[in-house]
């Protein structure tokens, strides 16, 4: 009985074996060389094997039925082929050749500082195609606003003048950007001044958009996000492109655009001629932009030199004010400017920004293997420019101006017109090193930047009413500043199974700051702080299938105080510097016509520093460290091809964002506004200021013709919905942005005539539905005899308007 028994269960096991099959074969490169190491990853379970010394591979158990198998080899281009186990059949064979990946050095310029596409966190790139399809004269911010959690403001309310973005509710100062791997923000208030580089889209070739902490990149930290441009896509063919655009408000652009092409294999020449001009849809908020952008390269057989140099100049009028709650309803009255009128009768005609800003940047990148590809950088930025303000009874001592006698009486009160000037420079270097293993599996990169700011801040007065004893020229204050900026980082992505990957991130940076500022007993003393950061980063990367991968991540990011923070407090009540937690959760799927991520964050910051209405020594503002906050949230976007003609586009970000407790200070004030002092309350819980709980975006595409090389038109309609923001921290009803809609529609036509290599027409309709919204706003809450009350000023954006933009390629 015992010999029958052990008879079926040998049966039965041989049965289960011979049902198993084997799939085995050899990975050769184009001459028929064995590739050892080369990766086979099975995509329907994920089972997985290297190939050996002779580049023989074998996956082994593998049950009857159909398999699509990716073949793998750095330097080399991915092979997916299907097969099939067929039962009863014990070995399949499948011999694979890969073809050399043609390796674009220019492309690897800014990998250092970019997020892979198995990166584990929430990120969103932008082509070429893309950037140009709104193209017409905006500001980066504008291009980029239809990307899930982006809110973006213009004081002019056209998107040209000053322009700023947030993203999941972080504010610019708190947004990294770079060009080229090199840092944009302005090294003291750490913001982004994108009116200071004019129609840059026009030689930008991809923007990739990181948002939370994102991985290590050089420049202040990131809180809110990152925003990468790149300009060094190398252009092979010659070319040329003569471009303008005409609008509502009196807009106007006019581009050239040309490049050489590869000349002898060797050499490049790229460059950029624009000019923009606008009058603004809020009263005199006129700007006249140019801008220049020139690039050279030699490229040899492993490596790439590039010199850019690129500028932009811009006369821009002051819309700072905002506009005041009670007008903002009234069509008419909504577009008023109160900069320059403090003079008397006419407005003061130059109550402007004049400023220039150049840039040099020296890029060279080496591929010296298949494994090895290093990148160096160094840069130099000079800015210089003034800000002229008409300002009515000035007390003329704070001026350095001594008063002017008339009879008996001495006059110490007179108009001015004065200038304060920025003089900075910017320099410094970048470099990294990445590593690739032969089998794909271990990808390490290292990295760091040095970058020293030398910031000149002084004014002048250039005219008085009564001018006493000065002379043009003279300074009535002066103060100078030196910033130090070092960080370095190294970061690992090491395969462990074929669909799993880990992700570590570590970057060490130390801040050196010296600047004129007060100490307790309020006198201008120099001073200096060092802060050192350390900023770690982890997490895990899962590629369920072809189509689909998920990941998780843990980031931790540190941000100094702003030079206000600094140069307005002494070091007795200066604020401490900010931590973020980021945990990232994300689920990506991409079909052949289809495709949707979606991502889950949970942001916790430390000391986050924000306006509570405490008053400094000196009784300006000072922005305080609040312990705890936080933003969670979750952001989903898709695309969906229906048919061959229409395309639905779509992204929003729903999120909740709260600070914890804190004091907040409010300035008091008897019947008569005789001012009292601060009151105090005490907030044990409150929305963040400018972070909409929903944003919305929905784009409708349909190409009516599509006719390659020939005629092609697209339709497309693009919506956007924000809910209500809080303008301060206390959660005042009063001082909130109302919710808004509003909807463009957008008509894109080329044709690609025989005489000409092609002709575009680009029409925007913006504000269709002529919606009166606003985007920004300020307040200052105070309290008249125990009565709590809020003066609130609002930014509001253009009605219907469009732009018409035409460029003819050759």
């Amino acid at each position: 009985m015992l010999k029958h028994v052990l008879f079926g269960l040998c049966l039965l096991l041989s049965s289960s074996l011979w049902s198993q099959g084997t799939i085995t074969g050899q990975i050769t490169d184009a001459a028929g060389e064995s590739l050892p190491g080369a990766t086979v990853l099975v995509l329907e379970n994920g089972r997985g094997a290297a190939a050996n010394d002779n580049g023989v591979y074998t996956i082994e158990g593998l049950a009857p039925g159909d398999y699509t198998l990716r073949f793998s080899y750095v330097g080399y281009e991915n092979q997916v082929r299907k097969t099939q186990v067929v039962e009863g059949t014990w070995k399949t064979l499948m011999h694979v050749q890969l073809t050399e990946l043609v390796i674009e050095i220019d492309e690897l310029i800014v990998s250092a500082t970019r997020a892979g596409k198995d990166a584990p966190f929430s990120y969103t790139n932008l082509d070429k195609e893309q950037i140009e399809e709104n193209n017409l004269g905006q500001d980066v911010p504008f291009l980029l606003q239809w990307t899930p959690g982006a809110v973006v403001t213009s004081d002019a309310g056209t998107g040209i003048g000053y322009t700023g973005i947030r993203i999941r509710g972080s504010d610019p100062t708190r947004v990294n950007v770079t060009i080229n791997g090199i840092p944009l923000n302005d090294a003291e208030s750490q913001g982004v001044f994108w009116v200071d580089l004019p129609d840059f889209a026009s030689s930008t070739d991809d923007i990739q958009i990181q948002r939370g902490v994102g991985t290590s990149t050089n420049g202040a930290g990131a809180f809110g996000g990152t925003i990468n441009l790149n300009t060094t896509k190398l252009k092979k063919d010659p070319y040329a492109r003569i471009g303008g655009t005409i609008g509502s408000f009196n807009t106007t652009k006019a581009n050239v655009q040309f490049g050489s092409g590869l000349l002898n294999e060797r050499f490049t020449l790229d460059g950029r001629l624009s000019r923009i001009n606008s009058d603004g849809y809020i009263d005199r908020a006129t700007a006249d932009l140019e801008s220049f952008y020139f690039s050279g390269a030699y490229v040899g057989d492993r490596s790439l030199l590039r010199l850019n140099v690129f500028s932009g100049h811009e006369i821009t009028y002051q819309a700072w004010n905002g506009v005041d709650q009670s007008l903002i309803d009234d069509p008419e009255l909504r577009t008023t400017n109160t900069a320059g009128t403090e003079k008397a009768g006419e407005p003061h005609e130059d109550e402007v920004d004049n400023y220039t800003q150049t840039h040099y940047q020296l890029l060279y990148n080496l591929q010296a293997n298949l494994q090895w590809n290093i990148n160096l950088a160094a840069h130099y930025t000079r800015g210089f420019g003034y800000f002229e303000q008409y300002k009515a009874s000035q007390f003329l001592p704070d001026y350095q101006i001594e008063g002017v006698a008339v009879a008996d009486t001495l006059l110490q009160t007179s108009d001015l017109i004065r200038r304060l000037w920025l003089d900075n420079h910017f320099f410094g270097g970048t470099f990294s090193a990445a590593y690739t293993s032969k089998s794909n599996r271990v990808r390490w990169t290292t990295g760091g930047a040095w970058n020293r700011y030398l910031g000149g801040h002084y004014g002048e007065v250039i005219w008085a009413r009564l001018a006493g004893d000065s002379e043009l020229g003279d300074r009535y204050y002066e103060n100078d500043a030196t910033k130090t900026d070092f960080n370095i980082y190294s970061k690992l992505n090491y395969q462990l199974t074929d669909p799993l990957s880990v992700f570590v991130d570590l970057q060490y940076r130390l801040v050196d700051y010296e600047f004129l500022g007060i100490d307790i007993n309020l006198n201008s003393v120099t001073q200096r702080v060092q802060l050192p950061f350390f900023n770690p980063k982890a997490g895990v990367f899962y590629q369920i299938n072809e189509g689909q991968s998920a990941y998780a991540s843990f980031a931790v990011g540190n941000r100094e105080p702003n030079r206000n923070d600094f140069v307005g407090s002494s070091p007795e009540n200066r604020p401490n510097s900010e931590r973020l937690y980021d945990t990232e959760l994300g689920w990506r799927w991409n079909g052949k016509t289809s495709g949707v991520s979606v991502n889950g964050y949970y942001m916790v910051y430390q000391d986050q520093l924000v306006v509570t209405g405490a008053l400094n020594e000196v009784g300006e503002l000072l922005r305080t460290n609040v312990p705890d906050s936080y933003r969670l949230g979750l952001e989903v976007a898709g695309q969906w091809n229906l048919g061959d003609h229409f395309t639905v586009r779509s992204n929003l970000a729903l999120s909740q964002n709260r600070l914890g407790g804190f004091t907040a200070f409010f300035d008091d004030y008897d019947a008569d506004f005789n001012y009292l002092g601060q009151a105090e309350e005490v907030i044990e819980d409150a929305p963040l200021p400018f972070s909409p709980s929903f944003v919305g975006d929905l784009i409708l595409e349909y190409r009516v013709w599509e006719q390659p090389e020939k005629h092609q038109l697209g339709l497309s309609l693009l919506n956007k919905y924000v809910s209500k923001q809080y303008i301060d921290v206390t959660g005042n009803e009063d001082a909130t942005i109302d919710p808004y809609f509003f909807s463009n529609l957008r008509l894109q036509y080329s044709f690609d005539p025989e005489w000409l290599d092609t002709i575009e027409v680009n029409f925007l309709w913006r504000n269709l539905l002529n919606s009166l919204y606003e985007t920004n706003g300020w307040s200052y809450v105070f309290e008249v005899e125990g009565m709590r009350t809020a003066a609130v000023g609002y930014y509001p954006q253009a009605t219907t308007n469009f732009l018409l933009g035409i460029s003819f390629g050759f």
